[in-house]
């Protein structure tokens, strides 16, 4: 070793640290989790609140079974319109080829309780 090294090693301060120091400066172990998913019957609420707010639905056609168009009497872009609702109220996005196979108020709920970014 050259003299330089043995000097340097010399000047420095040595520590003892002992096992327990160790493990109180470990990083603590965090886990993370989703939220859990949104209830099938609150979706349900809310979508039946949705579809109540728009005034070409007539409130007493209104099931979770009913069509866009032939129980309600929308048309394609009134349910062009629900959807954007749905995707607004629960903060979601649907593309547009899925958005056009939802045909039914049940189909909408479905489609939001299979959706894990929902809330």
């Amino acid at each position: 070793m050259s003299l330089f090294r043995i000097a340097a090693r010399s000047s420095l301060p040595r520590f003892a640290v002992s096992s327990t120091v160790r493990r109180t400066q470990q990083l603590p172990f965090r886990s993370f989790s989703a939220a859990p998913g949104l209830k099938k019957s609150e979706i349900e609420l809310r979508v039946l609140e949705i579809m109540k707010g728009f005034e070409k639905i007539d409130a007493s056609k209104l099931t979770t079974s009913a069509s866009f168009e032939k129980d309600l009497g929308l048309d394609s872009l009134d349910a062009v319109e629900v959807v954007m609702a749905v995707e607004e109220e629960f903060a979601i996005e649907i593309p547009d080829a899925e958005a056009d196979e939802i045909q039914t108020v049940q189909q909408a709920i479905d489609y939001v309780a299979k959706t894990p970014e929902a809330h």
